[in-house]
């Protein structure tokens, strides 16, 4: 009996520490860190989620259902820690002489959400019962520290999103931002150019640190419908991949500095999915979404505005196929994962292969 409280000790003490390990990595840790109890929170809440809409026909409903998705499923941590929390600490107490195991689930309640109601004069008890309650107060707090800075980091991606409606429509298309710049004349101003990719190239940084180390931002979606952090991302950077191979314009060493930070932060929220792609992809050995005939349909689109083009439009294709073949998949991916709206050249061609490859 005595083998059997010690070892009833022990797995109460794992559930313990391993609750706290999860809520650190989530909350705490300021890098990318997964989480098997928070990864099987969130897939669990998802499969709810998607038995839901699987007969929703409209993309404005099936939006509004999954804009709760990831609020759902992050407020769901907490009762799933606090369950473990309290499995761990009744079998502590057994352990250390609390019988019935009633008494032991009433201790441990009471210690945990600091009601009080139930006590214990015997010292080893009274010291699991303060650390219980430290634990339980810890984890509300954390949770309530955590939700201004995930909201705050919401906020800044999303001002720029908003932004580029009024720059390449709604939703975005990479080409009609470059017949809107042409228009008013922006591609004259190199200063300007320049200093728009920048911003997005730090946009691109800012995205990767909070969107891998505050996962759950992932999926949260845009005020409006239609619009998505992801088919932004996807605007920017063929805006970028166009203008560095198909426009005959100066050349801007900042279009492929935008391009690497675009696509290096999608393959690492990718990875902390564990979604497959080539990481040193080659065109035409890895082929790209895009077919030549939608390339060169853009391309007269953007000529018939008078936008001038790279007199060769096979190398003009190739090179924008190098660039496109960095961020193609996992942009296709990832747009496949959160359900993002429709946008030419990235939703649009997210399913059904790519819920495939998801395992949906």
């Amino acid at each position: 009996m005595l083998f059997i409280r010690i070892l009833a000790f022990a797995f109460g003490l794992w559930l313990v520490v391993f609750t706290l390990n999860s809520a650190v990595r989530t909350f705490v840790l300021p890098r990318s860190a997964q989480d098997k109890l928070t990864r099987f929170v969130f897939r669990r809440i998802r499969r709810i989620f998607d038995f839901r809409i699987r007969r929703v026909t409209t993309y404005e409903r099936r939006d509004a259902i999954m804009a709760m998705y990831a609020p759902m499923a992050l407020l769901m941590l907490l009762p799933m820690w606090y369950l473990l929390v309290m499995v761990g600490y009744v079998l502590m107490f057994w352990a250390t002489g609390v019988q019935p195991l009633k008494q032991a689930f009433i201790l441990s309640g009471s210690s945990l959400y600091t009601l009080g109601f139930a006590r214990d004069d015997e010292f080893s008890h009274i010291v699991l019962t303060y650390t219980e309650a430290t634990i339980g107060l810890l984890l509300v707090a954390l949770l309530i520290a955590y939700l201004p800075t995930m909201y705050s980091a919401f906020s800044s991606r999303e001002k720029q999103v908003n932004l580029l409606a009024v720059r390449a429509g709604d939703p975005p298309s990479a080409v009609e931002m470059i017949l809107r710049f042409h228009r008013i004349q922006f591609f004259g101003d190199a200063s300007g150019f320049n200093s728009f990719l920048r911003q997005w190239e730090e946009w691109f940084a800012e995205v990767e640190e909070s969107h891998t180390s505050l996962a759950a931002l992932v999926f949260f979606r845009s005020p409006q419908p239609g619009q998505s952090w992801l088919t932004a991302s996807g605007a920017v950077l063929d805006f970028a991949a166009l203008m560095a191979s198909t426009i005959d314009l100066p050349r801007s060493v900042q279009c492929g500095l935008t391009i690497r930070a675009g696509y290096l932060m999608l393959r690492r929220v990718s990875d902390f999915f564990r979604l497959p792609y080539n990481p040193d992809p080659l065109y035409p050995d890895e082929p790209i979404s895009i077919s030549r005939e939608e390339f060169d349909e853009a391309c007269e689109q953007l000529a018939a505005d008078g936008i001038p083009l790279i007199a060769d439009r096979e190398q003009a294709w190739k090179d924008f196929a190098g660039w496109r073949v960095n961020y193609d998949r996992v942009l296709i991916l990832l747009c496949a994962l959160t359900m993002a709206p429709y946008a030419p050249w990235s939703s649009d061609r997210s399913s059904p292969e790519m819920r495939t490859a998801l395992g949906r």
